[in-house]
This record gives structure tokens, sequence and C-alpha cells, in this order.
């Protein structure tokens, strides 16, 4: 399959590559574009055939949901039962964003979408490129991150591009996300609303807009069964084992030299302030532990790039279950699959 690509300044409306890439949605194919938090892999949440195709391009298990994105409230009223009164409060407050809110979903979507639940998660995306491609495609958006799945998700066109060439009809570059980690999961079809995935809305910025709200146990223990996308599987893993080490710099130091001692070329994840005070093979700062949204745009690219270095083994701080740290400690216990070291 031959892979076009668009490249789209983000602050030109109306570019004609939009319409193009819309016309592909149409003809039920699959598109990549930016939104405000990771690359999307788009198709048509109408038709089965589209979506089984991001299912077949991803290598993702069929019984993992999509979240659908669109590009206007009014495509709820096709798409959902009714808008309970909460659910109307945080998509006031927080659309076009990082927010996902789960809904009793009606008939016209694709049971493969929703992996044959009664309930779908919708989002409104904050970015220029991704509305326009929604809005010119005038269809509701079945779109996980555009990677193959397992994979640390895309934040660059060029991550979309190495995973997905030759699997995909098409991919919109409009430069770098901005968010990095996908949105946060609210279920809303629940008389309090619960946060099912951790993401660039915090619970406390939920709790200021409707007051209670509870967090999933799944969240905190992954023994039980999964209710949200991308809660079920190892997700943003990169090649080489990956734990991560809540501890001192002299604690993480002493398992990277173990692991030198034993001929293992190694790998720390850490942050500006602490890239300085390790000696490994390969040291990558994620971000400032001043402003953890730096850690959060760039955790992905982080764990890319020890793939490009062929690293054995990597190393990783951990950071407070606060604000955006949360979603965090999310995606980096995940990508460890659970391997946590204590000092």
């Amino acid at each position: 399959m031959k892979t076009i690509v668009w490249k789209i300044d983000p602050a030109i409306e109306h570019a004609p590559q939009i319409k193009a890439a819309a016309e592909l949605l149409k003809g039920n194919e699959t598109v990549a574009f930016p939104t405000e938090t990771v690359y999307g892999l788009g198709a048509n949440a109408t038709n089965d055939q589209a979506v089984q195709k991001i299912f077949a391009a991803k290598g993702r298990p069929s019984d993992n949901p999509l979240i659908v994105h669109i590009a206007k409230v009014q495509q709820l009223e096709d798409l959902v039962e009714e808008v309970p009164e909460h659910a109307r409060k945080l998509m006031e407050a927080f659309w076009p964003g990082p927010l996902t809110i789960i809904l009793k979903k009606k008939g016209r979507l694709s049971d493969s979408a929703t992996a044959g639940l009664d309930s779908v998660g919708i989002r409104m995306p904050d970015h220029p490129i991704a509305l326009a491609l929604i809005a010119a495609a005038d269809l509701p958006i079945a779109a996980p991150s555009a990677n193959l799945s397992g994979k640390p998700s895309p934040t660059t066109a060029g991550h979309v591009a190495n995973d997905l060439t030759g699997r995909i009809s098409g991919i919109v570059d409009g430069g770098e996300t901005g968010v990095g980690l996908e949105s946060t999961v609210v279920d809303c079809t629940r008389a309090v609303p619960v946060i099912l995935r951790p993401g660039g809305v915090t619970r406390e910025e939920l709790m200021a807009v409707v007051g209670e709200v509870r967090e999933d146990v799944a969240l905190h223990n992954p023994e039980e069964a999964p209710k949200a996308p991308g809660m079920k599987y190892t997700h943003y893993a990169p090649d080489a084992p990956f734990i991560l080490m809540d501890g001192s710099v002299r604690f993480i130091q002493a398992a990277i030299d173990q692991s030198k001692s034993e001929g293992k070329k190694t790998g720390v994840l850490t942050t500006e302030e602490n890239k300085d005070a390790y000696t490994a093979d390969t040291v990558i700062s994620c971000g400032s532990r001043k402003d953890l949204a730096t850690v959060a745009a760039g955790i992905y690219d982080a764990l890319r790039t020890f793939d490009e270095s062929g690293t054995d083994v990597i190393y990783g701080e951990v950071f407070p279950y606060e604000g955006i740290g949360d979603a965090i400690m999310n995606r980096l216990m995940k990508a460890a699959g659970h391997h946590l070291m204590k000092e």
C-alpha cells in the first residue's frame, strides 16, 4: 500500500490537502492526523470495514475499543442516546480538548469501533487540522494513536511514518503535538463520573467543574478488568526492558552499574535536573521536574529514542501522582509492564 504524506501548516485554515485526506476517509480508508495529544489513526466510525483497517494496520486486538472524534457537538445526536448533565458541563468546560467522555451509544456507530460495548468514548480534539479534517469528511472518526500496537505513541509525523508507512493510506503532517499524552477518559454513564484513564485534563480540573469524580479501581490494580481504551494491554513500551526506579540517584546508579558489569548497554530516563548525575551509555531527559507538562510532552519521544540507541536495559525515574503526574505515571507503569523497584 502506498502511504501519501501531506505536510500542512496548522496556521493555514482550509488547506487543500485537508480535502484530499478527507476524501480518503469518506472512501473508508485510514489516515493519520495530528491532535493536541498524540497523532491519531482515523477511519469512518460508522463503517465496520473502515474500522477494521485500523486494527489491521496497528496490529491492535479487536476487543480494545476506539475513541470516536467529532468536530461539533451537534454530531452527538446521531451517536449517543443521551448526554447527562455532568457530561454536558464537562463538554462545555473542556471541549475542544484532551477529554474523552463515555456515553451510551446509538446504533449508527460500527460495532467494531466500540468492541461490541453498549457505550462509546467521544472527544472533540483541540487541533485546527484535526477539526478541519473531521469537518471536511463530515463523519465521526474513530482514531486510536497512530502507532503499532504496544509501541510508544507518536507525537510527530515521523513517528507515524516509522511505524505505519505501507500499512495506511495517508499521513497528515502538522508538526509536533502539544500535550504529548492521550486524553483523559471519563465514564459519564454513571451517576458519579469515573476516570478510566488519566490524561491531559487532571482529576482536580474535573472536580472543579462537576464536584465528585472517582477513579476506576483498575487504574492502580492491573488485575482488574479494564473498561477503557488502552487499559488492557501493555502499551508505550520501548524495545528494551524498562524498569521504573523509586529512589535516589545513588540507588538508580547502582542498578545501572550492576547491568554494566553484566556487559549490558544501559539507558536512563531522567529529567533536566538529574541528567548530568548518571553514568550510563544513553541518558535521556524527558523534561523538567519543575514543569511536569514538559515531561508529559517528552516521554514518548524519549522512549522511541532509546530504541534507536540499541540499549539493552532502561531505568526510569518516577514522578508524583498528582496533577498531570498521575497520567505520566500511568503511561510509565504500562511501559514498564508494572516493573517497579523501590529503594
